[in-house]
């Protein structure tokens, strides 16, 4: 995984501006299966990704806490809102609710293990969001989670063999 992780970055990046263009044709005519097709890429290659084996999500960027994040995970550390909210968060230059250090505060380096996994933000347990629905919404944040997770990579990559640029192209009827 380390090998895999250490060529992620170069590979996404080859690949960045193909995938561009081949969101943005994607776009023009969505097929009406595309969120199933990627439910289905997404499903058969958790099966063969732990995610524990990698944690570079963790380690490297941190989603954004709602405040029904905020609150659920506060209620299971006992402690108040704010005080969690001074301790661990900061609001970004989207005026979101982020983590203010990197790797995240609950992650576990020596297993990759996340200490409140049972309550966790929902951008952590949807991440890298590849089977999420309207998922054509969201291809430039899937983009740029291909430089971090090498699932969310590989699923790109595959969906452009399930759904190939041709199918874009207008037929001439004869």
């Amino acid at each position: 995984m380390e090998k895999r992780l250490e060529q992620l970055p170069k590979l996404a990046e080859e690949a960045k501006k193909e995938s561009k263009k081949y969101f943005a044709n994607l776009k023009k005519r969505t097929p009406k299966n595309l969120d199933y097709v990627m439910q289905e890429l997404h499903t058969a290659e958790f099966k063969k990704t732990d995610c524990l084996d990698c944690g570079n999500c963790c380690k490297t960027t941190s989603p954004i806490f709602t405040d029904k994040d905020t609150e659920r995970i506060s209620k299971h550390l006992k402690m108040k809102v704010a005080d969690f909210q001074n301790q661990y968060l900061e609001r970004d230059q989207d005026d979101f609710m982020v983590l203010k250090t990197a790797p995240c505060s609950f992650f576990d380096e020596s297993d990759n293990s996340c200490f409140i996994y049972d309550v966790r933000p929902k951008a952590c347990s949807d991440y890298p969001h590849t089977d999420r629905k309207k998922f054509i919404q969201i291809t430039d944040l899937t983009i740029e989670n291909t430089f971090i997770c090498p699932a969310a990579y590989t699923i790109v990559e595959a969906l452009k063999v399930k759904i190939p640029y041709d199918y874009n192209k207008k037929r001439v009827r004869k």
